[in-house]
């Protein structure tokens, strides 16, 4: 008998970097600063939420699009922030993360020999969503230092086979968060192709209020600029604002023709979201505005420390306008590290991980391009600052 081979649609694919760095991390009892969860707990009373309903008996399977009133929640969420109107019953769909709605997506638009637009750095489930879904992708790199996207660049990606662009913002990894100028250039050439936005809109809370670059930074929605809600899937979670990454919960609004068409999708990968979780996480969308207030404060802190971290370490990083994330240059480690035969990134993060004590994740995993992120490392500083001090003495202890 011939041995099984995989599935020609995973050539080119490998499992997930990120949690393959957390596993060795584990492995060797390294403190965890890649993979993007926070280290504390969530609000107590979405936790008393969460006890309710498993003693309520919200055990079985939930509609398919997910508990009405977590959906109703949803919508007034989106009305209140951003005044996007969603009909809770036919245009919000609640699935298993922001991973599965992305997928969700593009499978129920995209066909064999469409094109999706992907940005680069990128999270790494963008591209094998596109593969799932038949299509190819097709990178635009952001612009270093500061990861600008050049508008003429992207127009040149965009062809009669465009079937969507994924936008991501604020960034992962990079902690951009879009200007409006960028996102109405990403409007205009979506109209002009007539491609859908799928965006992942996971940190719109966490974006910092000083003025970075000389500019105040804010949160913009595709689906708010003109002509676009027509041609938007938003896609966001309660994971990151929460601190509820376990809990898998994400959500997609669009038009109906295209939530019907990653509701099919939805319907027949993962019939539902957890039931129980759904009807405690409507806690979550009903704290009082102090919450998110503090949230910020509490973010704009952590990434104070973690740049401070990185200056003292000899580590150069990019300042984060959004997300808890921060890329990092490790140049200056190179020429002490020659004689241990680290000859790239992922080498480095091996090094870092079970060496140093600090996990990390190396830089060209986010990149499709060659030679794109070979000299840097990308932190998750969404941990308690006992956890970010306790990585400062071990990259203190290590550094050149």
């Amino acid at each position: 008998m011939n041995p099984i081979t995989p599935s020609n649609r995973l050539v080119g694919l490998r499992e997930s970097v990120i949690r393959e760095m957390t596993r060795l991390a584990i492995q060797h009892n390294a403190i965890n600063l890649s993979q993007g969860f926070p280290d504390f707990s969530p609000h107590p009373e979405i936790i008393a939420a969460a006890h309710r309903a498993l003693d309520e008996g919200f055990n079985q399977y939930a509609v398919t699009w997910g508990v009405p009133a977590l959906r109703e929640a949803i919508q007034a969420y989106l009305q209140k922030w951003y005044g996007l109107e969603y009909d809770a019953t036919h245009q919000i769909t609640v699935t298993c993360g922001v991973t599965e709605a992305i997928i969700a997506a593009l499978m129920g638009i995209a066909n064999a020999g469409d094109e999706v637009i992907i940005i680069e750095p990128y999270h790494e489930n963008y591209v094998a969503a596109a593969v799932f879904a038949g299509a190819q992708p097709v990178f635009v790199p952001l612009v270093p230092p500061h990861y600008e996207l050049d508008l003429d660049r992207l127009r040149a990606a965009f062809s009669n086979k465009t079937r969507a662009i994924l936008l991501n913002t604020p960034h992962n990894p990079t902690g951009r968060v879009f200007t409006q100028q960028e996102l109405e250039g990403v409007a205009a050439l979506c109209q002009e192709f007539d491609a859908v936005c799928v965006t992942d809109e996971i940190y719109d809370q966490i974006i910092y209020d000083g003025q970075e670059r000389g500019v105040q930074r804010k949160h913009i929605p595709m689906a708010t600029l003109d002509g676009m809600y027509e041609r938007t899937i938003t896609v966001n979670g309660l994971g990151k604002t929460f601190a509820l990454t376990g809990w898998r919960l994400g959500y997609a609004c669009a038009p109906e023709s295209l939530s019907q068409a990653l509701r099919t999708v939805h319907d027949f990968t993962t019939i539902c979201a957890p039931t129980p979780l759904q009807h405690a996480a409507v806690a979550a969308f009903q704290l009082p505005d102090a919450y998110l207030t503090q949230l910020k404060k509490d973010y704009t802190a952590r990434r104070a420390r973690m740049l401070g971290i990185l200056e003292n370490a000899h580590l150069r990083a990019t300042l984060p306008e959004g997300t808890y994330y921060v890329l990092a240059d490790f140049s200056e480690w190179v020429q002490v590290l020659q004689g241990q035969g680290i000859a790239d990134d992922f080498e480095f993060a091996e090094y870092m991980t079970t060496q140093v004590g600090v996990a990390v994740v190396p830089g060209s995993s986010f990149y499709k391009s060659a030679d794109l992120g070979k000299q840097q490392i990308r932190f998750a500083f969404a941990k308690k600052m006992e956890t970010l001090d306790a990585a400062e003495e071990r990259l203190l202890r290590a550094r050149p």
